[in-house]
């Protein structure tokens, strides 16, 4: 194919989440339910009647893009932080972001149309698993009679799945969070956000969610919150 045939698509709209950064974003959406998102269009495709009926729908299938992982290195191979970082499978056979065009699906839950805010409408989300500012290409509804397979198998990913961690919050680090921000740190972090490859106890990482720096260190078993501070 030449450049004069290539395809070119735009964003219709970005969405807007408290992750400013990748470290802690949730491996698969759904994964934690508390994460929300707000869902703005470009001025292009504002308009009501590009939603209309929306609201029947529960879920969604949001398709958006690595924005932070383009590039023109095609890779065959990649390692999925579940299998410990160093197994190596086929980049069609992950949802890593390091692929030829750099494109993200995701399911979320549809929690509100709003048609009355100054940049309607706006759709907010959860269970999201993208960062602040991705970009996004198109939305469409989930149909569960289509898109609903019981009999599908897992693949690797059924060695992983129930991979939880407890969380503790120490010394009242749990004082400084809203209620709502306790649900969705809780959430992260119980999914194990460090790499696969890293499961060193004394090793400090900090998590950027919604505006406040969570300090971290944790174990085959649990993660330790000793630090919540308001940036």
């Amino acid at each position: 194919m030449n450049d004069s045939a290539k395809i070119q698509i735009e964003p219709i709209a970005y969405i807007h989440t408290g992750f400013s950064e990748k470290f802690g974003i949730p491996r698969q959406s759904g994964l934690v339910k508390e994460l929300e998102g707000k869902i703005v269009f470009e001025k292009k495709y504002r308009n009501a009647e590009a939603v209309r009926g929306l609201e029947e729908f529960s879920h969604l299938w949001i398709i958006w893009q690595f924005s932070q992982a383009v590039s023109d290195e095609f890779r065959p191979t990649v390692r999925p932080p579940r299998l410990g970082g160093n197994e190596r499978v086929g980049v069609f056979a992950t949802r890593s972001p390091f692929r030829p065009n750099s494109l993200g699906l995701s399911c979320v839950k549809l929690e509100k149309v709003d048609l009355s805010c100054p940049d309607a409408p706006v759709l907010t989300v959860s269970g999201i698993d993208m960062l602040d500012g991705t970009p996004i290409f198109d939305i469409k509804p989930y149909i569960p009679v289509a898109d609903l397979h019981p009999e599908a198998s897992e693949g690797y990913t059924k060695r992983t799945r129930e991979h939880k961690l407890a969380v503790v919050f120490e010394n009242g680090a749990d004082k400084a969070l809203p209620e709502n921000i306790i649900s969705a740190v809780t959430g992260i972090l119980e999914n194990d956000p460090r790499p696969g490859y890293d499961n060193d106890p004394e090793k400090i990482y900090g998590l950027d969610y919604s505006g406040y720096d969570i300090g971290f260190r944790a174990d085959g078993q649990t993660v330790f919150v000793f630090r919540a501070i308001k940036k």
